[in-house]
């Protein structure tokens, strides 16, 4: 099983770096480290129907991030990081 550990942090930007987003960059909004997934701004957007609440008074459908898989995205940090020494 896994040890809850995740390699990226809130707030940090992070490249997909696999899956239908492959390329994207956004902000880690969420953690989940129980599931070893990540919620990245703009990446992974599904549709939600949502029922007439007093938050959301008239439903209907949003769209919003959801998880995707921790090995699936990586820092951009990391990224540069290795450009810079391939370069140099």
């Amino acid at each position: 099983m896994h040890n809850g550990k995740v390699h990226v942090k809130k707030d940090e930007i992070v490249v997909v770096i696999a899956g239908k987003d492959k390329g994207k960059q956004g902000k880690v909004l969420r953690v989940l480290p129980k599931e070893n997934r990540v919620v990245v701004e703009g990446v992974n957007m599904v549709k939600k129907h949502v029922k007439p609440s007093a938050k959301n008074p008239n439903g209907g459908i949003i769209e919003m991030e959801a998880p995707i898989h921790a090995s699936n995205v990586m820092s951009l940090a990391k990224i540069e990081a290795k450009k810079a020494k391939k370069k140099g």
